[in-house]
């Protein structure tokens, strides 16, 4: 039984751990969807929505917090100005995790972690629509 356990380890070490939270919450907020397994993405989304929570106030102390947790300066500053001006409105719930079925080799179930305002095809109706002008122009 899960009864009052904190979190789940992952079988990993707490430095390999951090590093792997780290790692993967900068990637979630560079591509704003990543592809991973059922146990981390649950893990991970519980970071990322504390950050995400965390950057709707922008402070000098929040930004400082949110940049010890992350690798990249570039994706902190993405956070604030575009990520969390787009969750502005909504109380929590940040994320939502698609399931994808089991992997080949060993059965692990795999998952889509994404942002809940992802849109998947943006950059398609850019290139779609410059392809649309020429063709008609």
């Amino acid at each position: 039984m899960k009864h009052r356990r904190g979190f789940n380890p992952l079988e990993r070490a707490s430095a390999h751990r951090k590093a792997l939270h780290r790692s993967m919450v900068t990637s979630l907020f560079r591509y704003e969807r990543i592809k991973t397994t059922k146990a981390k993405a649950l893990e991970i989304r519980r970071s990322a929505e504390k950050l995400i929570t965390r950057a709707k106030t922008d402070s000098v102390h929040n930004r400082r917090i949110v940049s010890g947790r992350l690798f990249d300066e570039g994706i902190v500053a993405k956070l604030f100005t575009d990520i969390a001006v787009r969750m502005k409105e909504r109380p929590g719930g940040y994320t939502r995790i698609i399931k994808l079925g089991q992997r080949y080799g060993d059965a692990a179930e795999e998952v889509l972690l994404e942002l809940v305002d992802y849109k998947p095809d943006a950059g398609d109706k850019k290139k779609k629509s410059k392809k649309a002008a020429k063709a008609a122009g």
